[in-house]
């Protein structure tokens, strides 16, 4: 075997490698973030909450996902500010009675915009394995063509 045929397969080899290596990440990241996106949701939708029947968007479903969690935290704050006349949390005096009802509003988004950023959070690092899981393909396509590359013609002098 000649020297560039040697170099030519220990590439391919240490390609295959990589590509195996970079679409078991890609699997990993797509399943965990797949497993993140079901338990949280999983987790809104035993909470048993529907959007308010005063929301722009979504009112009256179930909150189960990014958007309806999303809808929700906008009303909370709607009505969080009607309550305390247009004041937030930290506005208001500590003898002021609105205060605690606000202070629960500011939780409850709190929480809502958590749950979104979970499901954004699941849905990139879902995208990110599959863009690496073609990125693993496309490297062991390119070793197996490395290793088809026939051996060069010996020149004698």
């Amino acid at each position: 075997m000649s020297d560039t045929t040697a170099k030519s397969r220990a590439v391919g080899s240490t390609v295959r490698l990589l590509s195996v290596l970079v679409i078991v990440a890609g699997l990993v990241m797509l399943i965990g973030g797949a497993a993140t996106w079901f338990t949280v949701q999983s987790q809104l939708a035993d909470e048993r909450i529907t959007v308010s029947a005063d929301a722009d968007w979504f009112a009256g479903e179930k909150i189960d996902g990014p958007l309806t969690a999303y809808a929700e935290a906008e009303v909370i704050e709607k009505h969080s500010l009607e309550a305390s006349g247009g004041k937030t949390y930290a506005e208001l005096g500590r003898e002021d009675p609105t205060r605690q009802t606000v202070m629960n509003g500011s939780f409850l988004r709190a929480s809502l915009f958590t749950s979104v950023v979970s499901f954004g959070v699941a849905a990139l690092a879902m995208g990110l394995g599959v863009v690496l899981a073609l990125i693993g393909y496309s490297l062991l396509t390119l070793s197996r063509r490395l290793d088809a590359l026939p051996a060069p013609a010996s020149t004698t002098s």
